[in-house]
């Protein structure tokens, strides 16, 4: 059994969905990170249309809003209980006037050409792939807006065997800073900025905020072989990540479209 490795993608999307919603963040981020990202983004109207796709229960999103802007942003998610997660934090905040999540599919927009002053995305474009996705969502983007993302990516040209199998199999474009600065570029945008998210939003943010919501899951979940292998992953997860961090993480890439995608 040790050559077959479970990935996330092997698992009921429901429990999945279930086991995330209870958390601030799906995946690694901070509002420091959110806020650094923005702080390069310049030039936008002073009520801009900005969406969120992969929002999840909207934690970054929320900070955009309540530091950015007066105007609108429309969050995306395909799961409905993030959707609804997101739109009763909105209205906690008392945003929901400019603040709204809508379900739908992030390769699948229902939105007009040249919509939107910005894009974001945080920890979501690797389930579409990041050549994919910056060239679909350049067509929403009007010219001299953003795009803001973080995914996964590689610190170093070769690693461990453990390591590269384990992100090949969860994103199997995975590839280095500078490859995805390339691809940015042939998908119309000029490369603003890329930083890498720090440990902290891996560990405070993401593994430890886990560990909580990992013991009521397996309560209500008990003799659940399935939630228990989930449970299993997303620890081997933060194992990997103690062994590996210096061989990969999220990095944050922001452009600004100056063009429609180059194909050759």
């Amino acid at each position: 059994m040790e050559n077959e490795q479970s990935s996330v993608h092997d698992f009921d999307i429901n429990l999945i969905c279930e086991y995330f919603a209870g958390l601030e963040r799906q995946g690694p981020g901070s509002p420091e990170s959110t806020m650094k990202a923005l702080s390069f983004i310049d030039g936008l109207s002073k009520q801009p249309k900005i969406a969120d796709l992969g929002c999840g229960t909207g934690g970054q999103t929320m900070i955009l809003a309540q530091n950015n802007v007066a105007g609108n942003i429309t969050g995306v998610d395909r799961f409905p209980s993030f959707i609804d997660i997101f739109n009763n934090n909105a209205k906690k905040l008392k945003i929901q006037d400019r603040v709204k999540g809508i379900v739908g599919s992030m390769d699948s927009l229902p939105f007009q050409n040249d919509e939107f002053d910005l894009i974001w995305s945080e920890g979501a474009i690797a389930n579409i792939g990041f050549e994919k996705g910056l060239n679909y969502w350049n067509g929403f983007i009007k010219k001299n807006g953003y795009v803001a993302v973080t995914y996964e990516s590689w610190f170093t040209d070769e690693r461990p065997a453990e390591i590269e199998k384990w992100w090949i199999d969860a994103v199997p474009e995975i590839s280095t800073i500078g490859h995805n600065i390339l691809i940015m570029q042939k998908a119309g945008y000029v490369p603003v900025a890329a930083f890498t998210l720090s440990e902290k939003c891996w560990t405070d943010n993401y593994f430890i905020p886990q560990k909580a919501v990992q013991k009521t899951f397996l309560e209500k979940h008990t003799g659940n072989k399935n939630a228990e292998s989930f449970i299993e992953l997303m620890n081997r997860e933060d194992e990997l990540y103690s062994k590996y961090k210096q061989y990969y993480g999220y990095v944050f890439y922001i452009g600004r479209k100056i063009k429609n995608p180059c194909y050759e």
